[in-house]
């Protein structure tokens, strides 16, 4: 079997976690960047070894991009995402990496922007277009804050991005960031007078996911409520039936099949901890016209949240699936969620959770 890494960040650092067989054989290093908001992590396979990411930002250093070619032996800062020397504002937090075809990486940040490096990360310029797209102004900021948590590159069409703010909406390119429309069709935003429930932007949306292999449909978890798109975000319908409440915050696709999809409910308002305090992921297997709860090894007295990007999935062909808590425990399965265990716990608030088979 293939060796897996396993990224957590934290409010307090980062730790790199490795295993062969995915159970009770996880070794740890870390804290990295001790004492330091890690809010985004990423794990970039595409070439002869495998590259480590970490958006780690410091009060005193401000953000920072770092990178390690050794599984996190040793790090090295990138020139990171700045903004341009024309306007007033700077980056507080990197909420996202993501990688896109051979050597593109994409940096979502707070306050809300989207930066793209071309040369694997080294350097960035800001997604132009969108920064000065004329709805901008009327972006909120959810209780986290305003930044783009999502990116979603087409792996089919280099010139086609889906990205998505709190509160703003999902947005779209197709012309490689010249231009931005908003791809909010059908998404409900309840914090707003009834008569304005579905407005073309500024819903709150908590996470997007797609699967590489139908890249026209995609999986949202809404501040309320949890939707699916078979038309690469023009429309969008509900498919929360069946789960316990519909606000959450991560939302994760299967690796090998596009009709799999994961989520974490939680309680809204100030009760931001799952039904009944019994910490349970919901599998849909037919695209969400169901689902059902996946508890074997889970606790049952679980008081905490999982956050938008503290969930994600590994490659292998028995999909592992793992989620952290602010509680500081990250609970792992390699057997699509049939079963969970610990793998580390007694860690600071996590964040962030990424995983790969390296």
């Amino acid at each position: 079997m293939a060796d897996t890494i396993l990224m957590v960040g934290t409010r307090k650092g980062l730790w790199v976690g490795r295993s062969d067989a995915r159970r009770t054989d996880w070794s740890w290093s870390g804290p990295h960047f001790d004492m330091t908001e890690v809010y985004s992590c990423m794990v970039d396979t595409r070439g002869g070894r495998p590259r480590l990411f970490a958006g780690a930002s410091s009060p005193w250093t401000g953000p920072q991009i770092q990178v390690s070619d050794d599984l996190g032996e040793t790090w090295q800062p990138t020139s990171g995402a700045h903004f341009p020397s024309d306007l007033d504002t700077s980056v507080e937090r990197v909420w996202q990496l993501v990688p896109a075809g051979d050597s593109t990486v994409y940096a979502g940040t707070e306050p809300g922007a989207v930066f793209r490096s071309d040369d694997g990360g080294e350097t960035f310029a800001l997604e132009r277009a969108l920064w000065d797209h004329p709805h901008r102004p009327q972006w909120g900021a959810g209780f986290g804050g305003q930044a783009f948590h999502t990116i979603l590159p087409h792996p089919d069409d280099p010139s086609s991005v889906t990205v998505a703010i709190s509160t703003g909406g999902c947005y779209q390119t197709s012309d490689g960031g010249a231009s931005w429309e908003p791809r909010n069709h059908g998404i409900r935003a309840d914090f707003l007078p009834e008569d304005q429930r579905y407005p073309e932007f500024g819903q709150c949306v908590h996470k997007v996911t797609r699967h590489p292999a139908r890249p026209d449909r995609l999986f949202l978890q809404n501040h309320g409520g949890v939707y699916r798109s078979d038309d690469h975000g023009d429309t969008w319908e509900s498919i929360a039936d069946g789960l316990p409440v519909d606000f959450g915050f991560p939302v994760v696709a299967h690796p090998h099949d596009p009709d799999t999809v994961y989520v974490f409910p939680l309680n809204g308002g100030d009760r931001r901890y799952p039904p009944d305090a019994r910490a349970r992921v919901w599998r849909s297997q037919d695209a969400g016209a169901s689902w059902e709860a996946l508890d074997e090894g889970l606790p049952d007295q679980f008081y905490v949240g999982v956050m938008r990007d503290a969930m994600c999935a590994d490659t292998h062909e028995s999909a592992g699936v793992y989620f952290g808590a602010r509680n500081g425990t990250v609970w792992g399965s390699s057997d699509s969620g049939e079963s969970w265990r610990q793998v580390v716990a007694n860690l600071p608030d996590v964040m962030c959770v990424r995983a790969a088979a390296i």
